[in-house]
């Protein structure tokens, strides 16, 4: 009877993956991520149960003592295997990884991912929903945010870009809507409208990060793009990329491609990327990956908190969606010594291939390179209100940020990753003309939080009054970024006038 019940159990579980392809590739996952752990804990058991039954007739009443220093042995060596396994994990991760000395590629300035999402909700205009994610399209330099219907039985609701230029705030670009009757599934859906389904049956064995998800308007017809992965590997499981899926949001069908030229923004699923990242930890023995002696991470000064890896950008030649990250030595280091560049639009069903620069000079951490920022341009109006936002690399030993307030772009800075030279750190406005490099605060009578731009002061000349026709590209520039310093700091209460 008992062999019956097993057969009908094991048949029951069959059916069962067969019929719930959503819940059964789920199921198979995970075991497959713990395969490790459970074979561990398999060897410990084996080993205890085996010493126990040897015992018995060897040891007599010494049969428990040794059984149980046999399943501490056990154990032990289940979880150096498990561990192992882990290492060789991160192995099968680095063989696409090159470490060189060739300087970061260019690449192409963009708006800080915070003042993104923060513009998302005010540009969403009498649109309802949930905003599920905002995403940066390096192919067509914006930002594209995807809207959740609100109920539990609903799609998506419209699909946004935005395009936010390096000063000032941004508008909605294009929007579009899902067709309510035909694009009724969405990622986080229940039942049958859930889109994870969807992608499960009729594509068995491939999952998805919900944070890699976003949308994009094709016209009027907005599409879902889906970076879906697969685990290969038996033992030593790992994922690898398994193509796009495309959601039409105008007809709700459902296409899979690996062929991802044509897609704005990245295909290559974030996720696997950090792994390739993160495997740096396994350049040398076991014993250098288990005690973190080798590689790079990400540091933990907290100055790109919130997205302080696999930023997306765009090479300079062509704009190539990428994705790079500053890292530091593993341990207490948080000088940036290396910087990873991952292609983010990958073709084909491989690891894509991981660049890590070595830099030369080190850089400072990012944290060293914000409080030199601070020090540097504390006297423009209403500094205490603006925020330094994304230290980011731009090619070569350059870095950028972004100095605004929430949801507006007052300035950008840019300099050496090292803080040397006479342009360690500089200034520039909306159309990349230079303010000035370093501080002059204190200096000349200039405080903290004085005037700044006046003329006579370094950058400065003052703005011509008359028709705004006659004015240049530069002077309506620094006619603008005085309007809005003004209305700033009046509206904060900070402008310091009697």
């Amino acid at each position: 009877m008992l062999g019956i019940g097993a057969v009908v159990a094991l048949g029951l579980g069959g059916l069962w993956l067969v019929l719930a392809p959503y819940y059964g590739t789920i199921l198979v996952w995970e075991l497959r991520g713990g395969l490790p752990l459970f074979a561990a804990l398999a060897v410990a058991v084996a080993t205890y149960l085996a010493a126990r039954t040897l015992a018995s007739s060897l040891y007599g009443g010494y049969r428990t003592g040794v059984a149980l220093l046999a399943g501490v042995l056990g154990l032990a060596g289940g979880g150096w295997w498990m561990l192992h396994t882990f290492y060789e994990q991160d192995r099968t991760y680095l063989a696409e990884v090159e470490v060189v000395d060739a300087a970061v590629p260019g690449l192409e300035p963009r708006a800080p991912y915070q003042v993104g999402v923060a513009q998302a909700r005010p540009n969403l205009g009498d649109t309802t929903g949930e905003i599920a994610g905002t995403s940066y399209l390096p192919g067509v330099d914006r930002f594209a945010t995807l809207v959740d219907r609100r109920g539990w039985l609903a799609g998506y609701e419209v699909a946004f870009t935005q395009q936010i230029p390096l000063q000032g705030r941004g508008a909605t670009d294009q929007k579009c809507q899902f067709d309510r009757e035909h694009a009724t599934r969405r990622v986080s859906g229940w039942f049958g409208h859930n889109l994870g389904r969807q992608i499960s049956s009729e594509r068995r064995w491939v999952r998805f990060d919900g944070d890699d998800v976003y949308a994009y308007c094709d016209g009027d017809r907005p599409v879902v793009v889906v970076p879906l992965k697969r685990q290969v590997g038996v033992w030593v499981v790992v994922e690898k990329p398994a193509g796009v899926a495309l959601y039409d949001g105008a007809t709700g069908a459902l296409t899979f491609t690996t062929d991802t030229a044509g897609i704005p923004g990245p295909s290559y699923p974030s996720s696997i990327a950090g792994w390739q990242r993160e495997s740096t930890g396994a350049m040398g023995s076991f014993a250098d990956w288990f005690f973190g002696r080798v590689g790079w991470q990400v540091p933990d000064d907290g100055t790109n908190a919130g997205n302080d890896a696999e930023f997306t950008l765009a090479t300079a030649d062509g704009r190539r969606p990428v994705y790079v990250t500053p890292m530091a030595g593993r341990g207490s280091a948080t000088a940036i010594s290396v910087v990873s560049v991952v292609p983010a639009r990958h073709a084909g069903l491989g690891l894509a291939p991981v660049t890590v620069h070595r830099l030369d000079p080190v850089w400072v951490s990012p944290g060293a390179i914000v409080d030199r920022i601070r020090a540097d341009y504390q006297d423009i109006p209403n500094w205490v209100n603006i925020n330094v936002y994304e230290v980011v690399p731009t090619g070569g030993d350059g870095w950028a940020a972004t100095l605004g307030t929430g949801q507006n772009i007052l300035y950008r800075a840019s300099g050496a990753g090292d803080l040397s030279g006479d342009k360690a750190t500089c200034l520039q406005r909306a159309d990349g003309s230079e303010i000035r490099c370093g501080s002059v605060a204190d200096r000349d009578g200039r405080g903290p939080g004085g005037a700044y731009g006046d003329a006579g002061a370094p950058g400065g000349g003052g703005v011509p009054s008359g028709d705004l026709g006659g004015l240049t590209d530069a002077e309506l520039a620094e006619l603008h970024r005085r309007v809005a310093d003004e209305v700033a700091c009046r509206l904060a209460g900070t402008c310091g006038r009697n």
